[in-house]
C-alpha cells in the first residue's frame, strides 16, 4: 500500500499557493495604481489655478501597446519653462499638444499637474527691409 502521508503531485500543492500570489500581486498593483491616481486627483483640486508667463521648452510623446492586438495608446507631455528658470512637464490631449511648438511663448494656466490652457503671445517680427 502507499504512504499514508503522501498526498498527491508536489505541483498540485504548489501551483494554486503560485497562482494565490499572482493574482494579489496583480490586484495589489490594480488597487496601487487606483488609490495613487485618486491623490493625484485630491492633489489638483486642492492646489489654486495659476496663470503664468511660460515657454515651450520641449514636447515628447510615450507610446505603449495595449492588448495583443496591437492597439496603442500615446500620452502627450510638454514641458514649459517659466520666467524663474523652473520648470514644470504637464500631460496634455494631443489636440492641445498639436497646437504648441516648441519656443511657443504665452501664459500658461494649470493646476497642480493638470494642464488647463495655454495662451500664446503673438510676437511682432521686425519688418525692416
Amino acid at each position: 500500500m502507499g504512504d499514508p502521508y503522501y498526498s498527491g503531485d508536489v505541483l498540485f500543492q504548489i501551483v494554486p499557493i503560485f497562482i494565490g500570489i499572482i493574482f494579489i500581486i496583480v490586484f495589489g498593483s490594480i488597487l496601487f495604481t487606483v488609490f495613487k491616481g485618486i491623490g493625484q486627483w485630491k492633489k489638483n483640486e486642492q492646489s489654486p489655478r495659476l496663470s503664468v508667463p511660460a515657454e515651450v521648452k520641449t514636447k515628447r510623446t510615450h507610446v505603449r501597446r495595449v492588448g495583443q492586438d496591437g492597439h496603442s495608446s500615446t500620452s502627450y507631455f510638454v514641458t514649459f519653462e517659466f520666467s524663474s528658470g523652473d520648470r514644470s512637464e504637464l500631460k496634455m490631449s494631443g489636440k492641445e499638444f498639436g497646437y504648441l511648438a516648441e519656443g511657443d511663448v504665452g501664459i500658461l494656466t494649470f493646476q497642480g499637474t493638470r494642464f488647463l490652457e495655454f495662451e500664446r503671445k503673438h510676437q511682432v517680427e521686425d519688418e525692416t527691409l
